[in-house]
């Protein structure tokens, strides 16, 4: 059973900038993807950024140019560095393990940024 744990998240104006962690343990995959998901009051949870063991990165739209994740894979943290917040960023982000069919969550850590 993979087990996450988030950090970081907060609260900050809007133009500044965050950074989330998450941990993985219980974890013996060698191949997995991790990343980070968000959700915003009332909307439907909205993936924002993952990365592959391997290395590569993708980005949703309101993601690239700002957000960069990036991994730890010796220590199977993955980060994520939010640059230029907005209101619109503020949410509970969701940090997932994915491998061989399986995904697991993270309780959530909760960035909110005010105008």
């Amino acid at each position: 059973q993979v087990q996450l744990k988030e950090s970081g998240g907060g609260f900050v104006q809007a133009g500044g900038s965050l950074s989330l962690a998450c941990e993985a343990s219980g974890s013996s995959d060698f191949l997995n993807v991790m990343g980070w998901y968000r959700q915003a009051p009332e909307k439907q949870r909205e993936m924002v950024a993952f990365i592959t063991t391997g290395g590569r990165a993708n980005y949703t739209d309101g993601a690239k140019g700002r957000f960069t994740i990036s991994r730890d894979r010796a220590q199977n943290t993955v980060y994520l560095q939010m640059n230029s917040l907005e209101p619109y960023d503020t949410a509970v982000y969701y940090c997932f393990y994915y491998s061989g069919g399986d995904k697991y969550w993270g309780q959530g850590t909760k960035v909110t940024v005010s105008s």
